[in-house]
């Protein structure tokens, strides 16, 4: 009930993204077109990309949600990985390309056209992008999504940059002809950053990185919080959507019978799914470990 709950959220959050990233395109153009202004054609770019960025974050997350097939047993949670990526990629080229416009702008500085209608879009764009953020805030907390993750640091990103524009046609209003260039540069800058804010989490993601340490011990303790289970190693875990993989080898007593050694397993699987409840998880079952001495990290052994 839950699992279909998110999923309904997610898939509104992906909607609204792309309603929001349109209208702000369709403003921000005409903005440009009456401006000139590079700090508003960073802004027009910007939502462009966040338009593109939206659309294939609803591909995404409507394949990440479909349920795992014959060709995908482990389900399709690495889609928004793949999507993180593209955010990343599309960033940095927007990136590149307005530190050229707001270089030559310096260089060759232009007085902003109808600074009013710039603030004033500048100021409607931060008014929906708020609207949004504040609704991926909500849904990013309760699914855990990382396309809707991505998407939502674009959003957050616009009102800065929103902001930034509003500060160029103000500065420029006054006599400083270099403001416009200076906060497109600025811009390009904060873009650049946030690719990597994106495309970090989703390598992680591609490349089954470990969950984080505190993740881990948690899981540990669980496991050997167990009064049937003498030991734990081979601890792997993973990430792939929303979706956790945990396997782990635990030991029990080499007297124990198979159903009680079953027995030990499910009640530590239990225990770590209503921590975990996206979980998979996996339990070998070991007699105790005689290399007590050669003890990895992905090891560890009771002492009582």
């Amino acid at each position: 009930m839950k699992r279909n709950a998110d999923n309904n959220l997610m898939r509104w959050a992906t909607r609204a993204a792309v309603l929001t990233a349109l209208t702000l395109v369709i403003t921000k153009a005409y903005a440009w077109w009456a401006s000139g202004s590079v700090a508003v054609l960073g802004s027009l770019t910007d939502s462009s990309l966040d338009l593109v960025a939206s659309m294939v974050t609803f591909m995404a997350v409507k394949a990440a949600i479909s349920p795992a097939d014959q060709d995908h047993r482990f389900g399709h949670g690495k889609a928004e990985a793949l999507a993180g990526l593209f955010q990343a990629a599309i960033m940095a080229g927007s990136a590149v390309f307005l530190m050229l416009e707001a270089v030559k702008s310096i260089w060759l500085p232009q007085p902003i056209d109808a600074s009013t209608l710039v603030i004033s879009i500048s100021s409607l764009a931060i008014v929906l992008s708020l609207l949004l953020v504040a609704f991926q805030s909500f849904v990013v907390r309760r699914t855990k999504s990382l396309a809707i993750a991505g998407d939502h640091l674009h959003y957050k990103g616009d009102i800065l940059l929103n902001l930034a524009v509003i500060a160029a046609a103000y500065f420029s209003s006054i006599g400083w002809i270099y403001a416009d260039g200076v906060f497109g540069l600025l811009v390009a800058v904060y873009i650049a950053y946030g690719c990597t804010t994106v495309a970090r989490p989703a390598i992680d993601m591609l490349m089954d990185k470990e969950l984080p340490d505190h993740d881990r011990e948690a899981i540990f303790n669980m496991a050997l919080g167990n009064v049937h289970v003498l030991g734990l190693h081979e601890l792997k875990t993973r990430t792939s959507g929303r979706d956790v993989f945990i396997q782990m080898h635990i030991e029990v007593d080499a007297n124990s019978t198979v159903r009680e050694a079953h027995f030990a397993s499910d009640e530590v699987e239990a225990m770590i799914g209503e921590a975990y409840p996206d979980a998979e998880i996996i339990i070998h079952i070991d007699p105790p470990s005689q290399r007590s001495d050669e003890l990895t990290h992905g090891e560890l052994k009771r002492e009582d």
